[in-house]
């Protein structure tokens, strides 16, 4: 049923709080909802992404459609992806007058982002998005899952969160995140936003990042859910050595003299902590398993199913 509309001549309504009035829409707290109203920031996402008109773009939580408006405006074809579904109806009216535009009523944990790369002609997606906060390390394993179709992706996160992924080995917000998304993509901060920025305020600050796929990924991996494998076990007991984090860890099923030799061949001190070691250390030390006999891998373990949350992205 299509939301119930004020009287609002059309050309009037530029704001997403002024689109919710429009349609007698309040944001609901079980989707995680906070509407950008700031305008340069919606901006600056929207102009650091470089769109151009060749591309191909999903939006993640179209919202009220006012950036998916400007990029209809630079894209070849947009996907606006939006899971409430009072949103899609509103969506629909607002970008009436967008042939290049299609929405989707879809949760993107459940989006096959192949749909979209089909109807590039096999350009690179560019992946734009609000995201909600409460599923965003899920969002970003998804995204990191879709890499080979993916050339840039902009995101606003929560400022934890963004912080923990350009985190540096050593650093308190280094973790899982940080290794995984890093192992492929360049990241860098674009601006902050502060809670006025939103509607309605959250409690908290949220980051703009961009993520550029690199050319190549920072570390040869030869078996990358080995090697998701080995970090989940890495950071899954913080205070602890490396040998002690890897012993009788279900994610990987060695004893203490194959841990030890594992860490050996791979010129790594079993006294270290997980969150000091380097990209490049994981991937020797992932290789270094790959190449021995499979007994002591949990293939079952090493990744989740499609939608499925991946336990321990919240480890710190």
């Amino acid at each position: 049923m299509a939301p119930e509309r004020r009287y609002v001549k059309r050309g009037e309504v530029t704001t997403p709080k002024e689109i919710l009035a429009k349609y007698n829409i309040r944001p609901l707290k079980r989707f995680g909802q906070s509407f950008l109203i700031d305008p340069n920031i919606i901006e600056r996402i929207v102009t650091s992404a470089g769109v151009v008109p060749e591309d191909t773009v999903v939006e993640i939580g179209a919202g009220a459609g006012i950036m998916t408006g400007m990029l209809c405006e630079r894209a070849r074809k947009v996907f606006a992806l939006e899971v409430d579904e009072r949103m899609i109806e509103v969506l629909r009216e607002e970008l009436s007058t967008r042939s290049n535009a299609t929405v989707i009523h879809q949760d993107v944990l459940k989006y096959d982002f192949s749909q979209a790369f089909r109807a590039s002609e096999g350009r690179p997606l560019v992946v734009i998005g609000n995201i909600p906060y409460n599923i965003s390390s899920q969002i970003l394993l998804r995204l990191i899952q879709y890499r080979s179709i993916l050339s840039t992706v902009v995101l606003m996160c929560q400022k934890e969160v963004a912080e923990r992924i350009i985190a540096s080995p050593g650093a308190k917000q280094y973790g899982i995140l940080s290794v995984l998304t890093l192992l492929y993509f360049d990241c860098k901060k674009i601006a902050m936003a502060s809670p006025g920025c939103f509607y309605p305020r959250p409690r908290i600050d949220s980051m703009v990042l961009k993520m550029t796929l690199r050319a190549r990924p920072l570390a040869g991996v030869k078996d990358p859910e080995l090697f998701q494998a080995l970090v989940r076990a890495a950071f899954s007991k913080r205070r602890k050595t490396l040998a002690n984090s890897l012993k009788n860890n279900p994610f990987l099923l060695f004893d203490d003299a194959e841990i030890l030799e594992i860490m050996h061949h791979a010129g790594i001190d079993p006294k270290r902590r997980g969150e000091t070691l380097t990209i490049e250390e994981f991937a020797r030390m992932s290789n270094v398993i790959y190449a021995m006999p499979s007994t002591g891998r949990s293939a079952e373990n090493a990744l989740p199913g499609q939608g499925e949350t991946l336990h321990g992205l919240d480890d710190r």
